[in-house]
């Protein structure tokens, strides 16, 4: 039998990681109900071995870039929980410095480009950031996520045809959880097999088990040498589900209890946790260490966006508009 791939520290990352994002997402979804976090909120929950799998083939200077359902995102790119959390409260220690809120995440310092809430209009911005690194000559690459909602917009067939005309050093990444907004994609496009729709551009596309990290991380690791030898872009089609409904507002009534407990049992944080056990990779002891240290980090970003000072008056436009002469304009 073939040894694995993936060592012991590989499932301890993927747990503390998918275990920190889940712990947020849940509490986020508590400081909701309680109106600490206003405007909409949208949950991963259930999603989180899409970005833990793509973060350990990733480099620091990659880039990644997603739509509104943004928060694991930019944790799993090392945006603080802090800064994450002050954000979703709106404070001026958020990582927009409170002017975002819970779609427009923003951290440039972990090149992490959003948090978009239009949707589909990170696409392009994807390939720009991408090919903005080609022309420098670098080769990092930059992973641009979209919703299976996303993919109905017209930008994401200009973007495809572009990027393969120019081999943009970029993975176009559809977190297919089923439903878009609230109806299924059968509902919505003849091609229910998404990553489908790359083939028309002869981009390398395939589909991939959202639910797994291991296979998350292998697909992405195929798409990642591809792109960062200079092959061009490559689209995965990650085949997910969410166990909330699509915000905070929605009571989730087009899917069936049944179908969300049997999503439930493929849990990717409790299968992780599962290997962890079955290999002997970590004791009980250590295990409930990871879980109070997430919660500490957790609790400690809620007490820090409590105590954070929500932005100045003064602020309202700054990096909003920007101020510019034209000489050509007289009075």
């Amino acid at each position: 039998m073939a040894k694995s791939k993936f060592t012991k520290e590989h499932y301890l990352k993927w747990y503390e990681e998918m275990l920190l994002m889940r712990r947020f997402e849940e509490r986020a979804g508590q400081l909701y109900g309680m109106q600490k976090i206003k405007g909409f909120c949208h949950l991963y929950i259930g999603q989180e071995a899409i970005v833990a799998g793509a973060m350990s083939v990733l480099r620091p200077t990659d880039n990644m870039i997603t739509a509104y359902r943004d928060h694991a995102h930019a944790l799993g790119k090392g945006t603080s929980a802090r800064a994450v959390m002050a954000e979703l409260y709106g404070k001026s220690t958020g990582c927009s410095k409170g002017k975002g809120g819970s779609m427009h995440m923003f951290d440039a310092e972990h090149r992490f480009f959003g948090g978009h809430g239009i949707v589909g209009g990170q696409i392009p911005l994807g390939a720009g950031i991408a090919f903005a690194d080609m022309y420098r000559g670098n080769d990092s690459v930059t992973v641009c996520y979209m919703g299976d909602g996303a993919v109905r917009q017209g930008a994401l067939h200009e973007t495809f045809n572009i990027a393969m005309t120019w081999k943009v050093p970029v993975i176009f990444v559809i977190e297919n959880n089923n439903y878009a907004m609230g109806t299924s994609v059968e509902r919505t496009s003849n091609v229910t097999q998404l990553y489908k729709l790359g083939l028309a551009y002869d981009m390398p596309s395939e589909p991939v088990d959202g639910m797994s990290v291991e296979a998350v991380h292998e697909a992405m690791e195929r798409a990642v040498n591809h792109a960062r030898e200079g092959k061009g872009p490559y689209l995965l089609e990650l085949n997910t589900y969410r166990y909330k409904g699509h915000s905070m507002s929605d009571p989730a009534k087009y899917r069936t209890k049944e179908e969300v407990e049997n999503y439930k049992s493929k849990d990717p944080v409790e299968v992780v946790l599962k290997t962890i056990r079955d290999k002997n990779y970590a004791t009980e002891a250590e295990i409930e260490a990871i879980i109070n240290k997430v919660k500490d980090i957790v609790e400690d970003s809620v007490q820090f966006s409590e105590e954070s000072p929500w932005p100045d008056p003064s602020e309202l436009f700054t990096d909003v508009y920007v101020q510019a002469d034209y000489p050509f304009i007289t009075e």
